[in-house]
């Protein structure tokens, strides 16, 4: 059920799909491109008022990122932290830590595969993490 537009947004939908590429063009991740459309732009939510979610706009116009967002930052968390603990070996809080960190990536990626955005049989395997993520 697609929402009513708010009266106060001054965009159309064209020009809202149109800030998003230029957005996401300089090197802008969804999240963030939601939160400059919400702050410097005044709208709410954009798929309240195109009826699109920001990825799905992108999509649209063929520059989906590979990987989901929140999978690469949690990639990109685990990497930092086993970094950390190849100087601080003995840190056991932050081992427990990674574990849990990696725990979320792989129920993420089973979610993401069973989904269709992964490919079947995609692993998270850190070596290959850190050089995805550098």
């Amino acid at each position: 059920m697609m929402s009513l537009k708010p009266d106060w947004v001054e965009y159309s939908n064209e020009e809202i799909e149109d800030l998003i590429v230029k957005l996401y063009r300089e090197g802008n991740s969804t999240s963030k491109i939601g939160i400059i459309l919400r702050d410097q732009h005044g709208i709410p939510s954009v798929k309240a008022v195109t009826g699109l979610k920001i990825t799905q706009i992108l999509e649209k116009h063929e520059m989906k990122p590979e990987y989901p967002e929140d999978l690469m930052n949690l990639i990109r968390k685990a990497v930092n932290i086993r970094d950390h603990l190849k100087e601080h070996p003995k840190d056991l809080h932050t081992r427990r830590g990674l574990q849990i960190v990696e725990s979320k990536i792989r129920r993420l990626v089973r979610y993401y595969v069973r989904e269709g955005v992964l490919p079947e049989g995609w692993r998270y395997d850190p070596q290959k993490a850190a050089l995805l993520v550098k």
